[in-house]
């Protein structure tokens, strides 16, 4: 579990300290998440799809996606009745309950814990053709746009995060899988988007912005819907459910696991509630060592 921590407190702390020393300039860590957002998010997620099979386990799923459901309202509900934040910045605040670290993170630590991350792809596809495409429909609908059937529908072909996921799951669907002279430079592509993403994050760090009223303790209530309510509640829908032990296990380990950074990408992107999302992500990471660990322990 160690393993799969330190890369990313290494490539957080490389990141502060480019900012630091300005490395890479002024404005370093927009134009780092600009890529991540356009180029290399859209072609992680493709080639994330494209060559999976999209299979579902409904009981399994259907637990955890109830604890990302009610992790994500309550963040919401926190932030824009309770802070009355505005609805981009709530928006914000729901991704930071409920949007696990499913792959970079999340990989390496059910294997330590299972040795089988199969159920992860079940995370990633739920996260990456449901929860991500409402979250952006949202940000969209924040910027203060008129909506129609027209522009609902065009969606996909206006943003490249869900240009990348559609056309995989298309690959997916249809049963064509990419000759590797395309599938080969976007994978390499792809893999940019986590150390690139952390890089920006880590650079953030470093730059001074105007904080909400009330954003620390925003920050860790936050953080304890994600690590405490969101496994709290897998863990009860799974028993609700009858899942057996292992499965149980991983659900509620998944349903643990911190905020991811594609959080603070988009609020970036979207100039909504960034620093909340930046302190967020750092803390729930921070802490996610210690309660992943309990939360395995106890269930094991």
């Amino acid at each position: 579990m160690l393993a799969a921590f330190v890369p990313i407190w290494l490539l957080t702390a490389l990141g502060a300290l480019t900012g630091r020393f300005r490395v890479l300039g002024d404005g370093a860590e927009r134009v780092l998440g600009g890529f991540v957002f356009r180029v290399a998010m859209p072609a992680a997620l493709f080639t994330a799809l494209a060559r999976t099979k999209l299979n579902f386990s409904a009981p399994a799923l259907g637990a955890f996606a109830l604890s990302t459901i009610v992790a994500m309202a309550a963040g919401f509900a926190l932030s824009r009745w309770g802070l009355r934040r505005k609805p981009g910045e709530s928006t914000i605040a729901a991704m930071a309950s409920g949007y696990v670290n499913s792959a970079n993170l999340g990989i390496p630590v059910v294997l330590d814990v299972l040795g089988n991350a199969s159920f992860l792809t079940e995370v990633l596809l739920f996260q990456v053709l449901i929860v991500t495409p409402a979250i952006l429909i949202a940000l969209d609908h924040a910027s203060g746009r008129q909506w129609s059937v027209k522009r609902l529908a065009t969606l996909p072909l206006r943003n490249p995060v869900i240009i990348g996921l559609v056309l995989g799951a298309l690959c997916s669907v249809i049963g064509w899988s990419p000759p590797d002279l395309i599938f080969a430079p976007l994978k390499t592509l792809g893999a940019a988007a986590v150390p690139t993403a952390l890089i920006a994050l880590g650079i953030s760090l470093t730059v001074r912005d105007g904080r909400l009223d009330g954003e620390t303790g925003e920050v860790w209530t936050l953080s304890a819907l994600k690590l405490l309510l969101q496994p709290l509640i897998a863990l009860g829908a799974g028993l609700a459910l009858g899942l057996g032990h292992d499965t149980l296990l991983v659900v509620v380990v998944c349903a643990a696991l911190p905020t991811a950074q594609n959080t603070f990408i988009f609020a970036q992107e979207h100039g909504q509630a960034e620093s909340v999302a930046r302190r967020t992500v750092i803390v729930s990471t921070a802490l996610s060592m210690a309660t992943l660990a309990g939360i395995a322990w106890l269930l094991s």
